[in-house]
């Protein structure tokens, strides 16, 4: 007489099986393929009064040679436990440097950008140029270009780091190469690309390098704000506000293959509808004040500060003081959008604003 086995019990039998030979049953992990992206990356605000005293005390206790060769804090999202990374694919960090000091040089296979916060006249060198530092400026830094940052002032300098650090660790591709002394050769006069390619609509015809990031390693204030300034009256984007995208000078697009730069600005009194898109965002505020609302959460902002929103997060952003609010941002969209995955929607309710159901306290 045949003796009937549980099924219950086969079934256990053959996931023990596939374990066993290093296979998982596709039809128990199929919760992976969720309706719309999700995340451990939680919206949150990086406080300058907070960060500040904190930088400068690191000024004060760790030597540049001692700050892994760089002096910087690191933005961790809370959302993450502690792992490395502001949100999936990008970091955003601080770093100070003071006077008479010199950063190693060194090259590594992420990308990154520096906007200046504070100080003028240090210079931060790409491949033996020296970009020469303002506020307001960004600087690039292309994957696996040499580079090294040199402060010849009697104050310090301090700047925001963004880099796609995580993107890149989760293709396994992260090379990072030390230079065999401290300062990398100095082989163009200082701001060469500047010259060769900050002119806007006027190019060199003899200098037209084929790269995928932006032969013009910095961006001054100076044009930007005058930019700006010309958009005032401009009632811009209905989500975003004047924005304006900072540009490859040959191709138009990001400065980057893998991170966007914007500065956009808010009017006083202007409230932008929300939206939200498959790309992340950090903000920092260049200028003035106001306040975001994410996910129905209404978070507060001033000059100094850092706001990370998460990819598919609504948003919208507001102005209620008496200054101009200037944001610069970097993004993460350039990846979404060349491997077709970058998607936006709209918030089609309650005339585009969300309900504030709280409020961000730190």
């Amino acid at each position: 007489m045949a003796i009937k086995v549980d099924e219950a019990v086969l079934e256990e039998q053959l996931y023990d099986d596939l374990a066993r030979a290093n296979a998982l049953p596709l039809w128990k992990i199929a919760s992976l393929m969720t309706p719309e992206p999700t995340t451990r990356i939680i919206p949150h605000i990086w406080r300058w009064s907070e960060l500040e005293p904190l930088l400068q005390r690191s000024g004060e206790l760790v030597p540049i040679e001692r700050g892994g060769e760089r002096r910087a804090l690191q933005l961790a999202n809370p959302g993450l436990g502690g792992e490395w990374a502001t949100t999936d694919t990008l970091v955003a960090a601080v770093q100070l440097l003071l006077p008479a000091e010199r950063a190693p040089a060194h090259r590594h296979s992420p990308s990154a950008i520096r906007f200046i916060m504070e100080g003028e006249g240090a210079y931060s060198a790409v491949d033996g140029e020296r970009c020469i530092m303002m506020p307001g400026d960004l600087v690039l830094t292309p994957n696996f270009t040499w580079h090294d940052h040199g402060n010849d002032t009697d104050h310090r300098v301090i700047w925001m780091d963004g880099l796609d650090v995580p993107f890149v660790r989760a293709l396994n591709s992260v090379f990072f190469q030390p230079w065999k002394e401290v300062g990398f050769p100095t082989t163009r006069p200082d701001n060469n690309s500047l010259t060769l390619y900050g002119s806007g609509s006027l190019q060199p015809t003899w200098a037209r390098p084929q790269t995928d990031y932006s032969p013009l390693l910095v961006y001054p204030w100076t044009q930007t704000e005058q930019a700006l300034r010309s958009m005032r009256g401009v009632e811009g984007s209905p989500f975003d506000g004047v924005a304006l995208q900072y540009l490859h000078p040959h191709t138009g697009g990001p400065v980057l293959p893998t991170i966007d730069c914007w500065i956009q600005s808010l009017a006083p009194g202007s409230h932008t509808k929300a939206h939200r898109h498959t790309s992340s965002v950090v903000y920092h505020v260049h200028q003035g004040s106001g306040f975001s609302v994410i996910d129905g959460r209404r978070f507060d902002w001033q000059r100094g500060d850092y706001l990370v929103i998460p990819q598919w997060a609504w948003h919208e952003h507001g102005n209620d003081g008496d200054e101009e609010a200037v944001l610069f941002s970097i993004q993460d969209s350039p990846i979404h959008k060349s491997l077709g995955l970058y998607r936006e929607e709209v918030f089609e309710t309650a005339g585009g604003h969300q309900e504030v159901t709280g409020r961000f306290d730190g």
